[in-house]
């Protein structure tokens, strides 16, 4: 196992409804190797987990607040399925009801205030990434990159706000040399599940990507069109 710590300061609001990572003041590194698990479950799979998790404990995990022993490795099938990018309904129009919706929520920020921190944090010309066993396609105005990729531990990232988040990584050892050389997952969660949304950071630096927290590209299944996304963002 790894240890290394890494500061960044960064004032953000309070956790979204769509649970957006806040700043990161402390890094943690783990190397581990991937579980096993079978599969039977939506996006064309699913684990077998050997977890007992009620909702409350699940709810403290998702905001954020969990012991590093909790923490397990995952596969790349976590992720596994077609995926479509939130920056477009962001930008037709049809996330502002999120925006009003969380306004209402707080004293401190606008419907406006929230959709520009949104802009920044959603911006990506990536619409579209296809995950299917070790290959992910990133489709950016109809150009496809593959890569394949192999796991490379995770990082349990300290926030600013006290809470905490796992950044799950992979490494590209194969396919196209114009795809990312590591992709980050970011999904709320500490163990194996499958995703229902997930914050995606790419790129050849590592540890640069670990102090990225101004820009969050977000994914939601590729057959949920924006009534479906905005109930999904509300709902958490």
């Amino acid at each position: 196992m790894r240890h290394s710590s890494a500061h960044a300061a960064l004032a953000l609001g309070l956790l979204s409804l769509a649970s957006v990572p806040l700043a990161v003041a402390q890094q943690d590194t783990h190397d581990h190797h991937a579980h096993e698990h079978g599969h039977e479950h939506e996006h064309g799979h699913s684990h077998d987990h050997d977890h007992s998790h009620n909702h409350h404990h699940d709810s403290d995990i998702y905001a954020g607040y969990f012991d590093d022993s909790q923490v397990e490795d995952r596969a790349l099938s976590d992720w596994e399925g077609d995926w479509q990018s939130v920056y477009p309904y962001l930008k037709d129009g049809t996330l502002d009801e999120v925006f009003a919706h969380k306004a209402t929520q707080n004293d401190d920020k606008t419907a406006a205030d929230y959709k520009q921190y949104y802009t920044t944090g959603y911006r990506t010309g990536v619409d579209r990434i296809v995950i299917e066993g070790d290959q992910v396609s990133f489709y950016d105005d109809g150009d496809k990159r593959t890569g394949e990729y192999t796991y490379d531990g995770y990082e349990i990232l300290t926030y600013e706000a006290g809470n905490r988040g796992v950044r799950y990584i992979f490494e590209r050892d194969g396919g196209s040399a114009d795809a990312p050389r590591y992709i980050q997952f970011s999904d709320h969660a500490i163990y194996p599940t499958d995703a229902d949304h997930y914050h995606l950071y790419w790129g050849d630096d590592r540890a640069a990507l670990l102090d990225e927290v101004t820009n969050w590209p977000t994914y939601y299944p590729a057959d949920l069109d924006g009534d479906a996304i905005v109930h999904e963002m509300m709902a958490h």
